[in-house]
């Protein structure tokens, strides 16, 4: 058994996997729209929503993380009450990803040294995802 992330978005989920996909290293896989859909599920989606990101699938090493835009009737209320946590070894690399994803989000907690970490780091990214940074256990 595999747990996934399923992330939801308020449009700019395209934008958002292609960032995660330079970021992460990884590869899109799946971009599907609304218009791709039959037309007997396509006739309920607003015309506008059409264009949006109905499925997307990131393949990161042997992780996936997929998404979507929100669309009637589900719609966008924002990521609530939990983070996206990323293990990291190499500190370089983990100061890479940090800056990465921080770029135009929000960061709670600067990436440095804690009690149990090399490094460890806590941010909101631009497109409004929590993301908790965590390298290395310290010996």
């Amino acid at each position: 058994m595999k747990i996934n992330a399923y992330l939801n978005f308020n449009g700019d989920c395209k934008t958002a996997f292609e960032c995660y996909a330079q970021c992460f290293r990884g590869k899109i896989t799946m971009i599907s729209h609304f218009a791709d859909a039959p037309a007997s599920m396509c006739e309920q989606i607003p015309a506008e929503f059409h264009d949006k990101v109905m499925h997307a699938r990131l393949e990161i090493g042997d992780q996936v993380l997929m998404g979507s835009d929100s669309a009637p009737p589900c719609p966008y209320e924002g990521i609530k009450g939990c983070s996206m946590a990323i293990a990291i070894d190499d500190p370089a690399e983990a100061e890479r990803i940090f800056n990465t994803l921080a770029e135009n989000g929000t960061v709670q907690m600067p990436l440095d040294e804690t009690f149990w970490a090399k490094k460890f780091g806590m941010l909101t990214d631009r497109f409004g995802v929590a993301w908790m940074i965590n390298c290395g256990m310290k010996s």
